[in-house]
């Protein structure tokens, strides 16, 4: 059997489906599954059984013997929220206990992990394990993830196999239920498709023009190729950066948007919501040399063919993957 905690939401449901594609159907989705429109990314999807988030730490005393492997992706993803209790509670306590249990039953675990926790890069884009300690996240939500990165790297005890992945910005399939925090290319599609424009954030930052704000952004179908490439790899365990290497402006993002849209480009400022303006980065971008050295080869998608197939494939028809 084959745990994804975080199954019914984005990244979760789209690995589900790539083990799915490659007959693992074996499956032990874990969630809260209190969420219609989320629930919608499971459906069609080949599962063992659906286990309660809350109970699944119980669950997994109960039946460790059958257990082969754990993603761990399930967290409180919302970049705007600042209850820091309630994201220690489930992004990096709950971590901790799925962490003790991939100990005490040897089970190989790969955690979702966030760019989120590099802030506003001073520390560069390293997946050095040695600077962790030192990056300073720019919200509570990348505290959390990074709180977690350190707990794990002074553990004494760990599963035989480990990796933590700092996702850099995912966009694709399944992100219907993110609404605000939804890539930016889902709303620049629902933007285009409605009014016929796209609003971009205008810079607030005197070494960026309006729309040059630089992200790395990654496939979610790159997203879940490594992560199956690393239940199978089972060593050099280790952090992880999970981007594409190559930092894009939101420009270039939205042009390849209205292109795939066949559509005339028009594009608008408004200023960055007073809300996340602080917490803004306006650069990041993988090195990905780490990963390539342990054997992952395959070429990422370009920004221009993932959006287009994104677009095309999925986001016209309201399609899943």
């Amino acid at each position: 059997m084959i745990i994804v905690t975080g199954a019914a939401g984005f990244i979760g449901s789209c690995l589900i489906s790539r083990l799915n594609e490659a007959n693992f159907n074996a499956i032990i989705a874990v969630d809260k599954f209190d969420n219609a429109i989320k629930n919608k990314n499971l459906e069609g999807k080949k599962l063992l059984e659906k286990v309660d988030r809350d109970l699944f730490v119980q669950w997994l005393d109960n039946n460790y013997k059958e257990v082969d492997f754990i993603f761990h992706l399930g967290a409180r993803t919302d970049t705007t929220e600042f209850d820091f209790a309630l994201l220690e509670r489930l992004n990096t306590n709950y971590s901790k206990q799925v962490w003790q249990q991939c100990v005490k039953y040897q089970i190989p675990l790969v955690y979702a992990s966030s760019a989120a926790t590099y802030g506003l890069g001073e520390n560069g884009y390293d997946d050095d394990e040695t600077i962790i300690p030192q990056l300073i996240p720019l919200n509570p939500y990348g505290i959390s993830k990074n709180e977690f990165d350190k707990w794990v790297l002074e553990q004494e005890q760990k599963p035989f196999f480990w990796a933590g992945l700092k996702f850099f910005n995912v966009y694709g399939p399944n992100e219907y239920h993110k609404d605000r925090m939804a890539s930016v290319i889902w709303h620049a599609f629902n933007q285009i498709s409605n009014n016929g424009k796209m609003k971009l954030f205008r810079s607030h930052h005197q070494d960026y023009k309006d729309g040059e704000q630089k992200r790395d952004f990654i496939y979610v179908k790159d997203a879940i190729e490594v992560c199956y490439f690393l239940m199978h790899h089972r060593k050099d365990s280790g952090i992880y950066n999970l981007g594409t290497g190559k930092a894009r402006t939101f420009l270039d993002l939205t042009r390849a948007t209205f292109q795939a849209l066949d559509a005339a480009e028009i594009i608008e400022f408004i200023d960055t919501p007073v809300d996340i303006r602080e917490q803004y980065q306006y650069f990041t971008q993988a090195n990905m040399d780490k990963l390539r050295l342990f054997g992952y080869e395959k070429p990422f998608w370009s920004l221009e063919t993932g959006i287009r197939d994104y677009v095309q494939n999925y986001l016209i028809e309201s399609k899943y993957l």
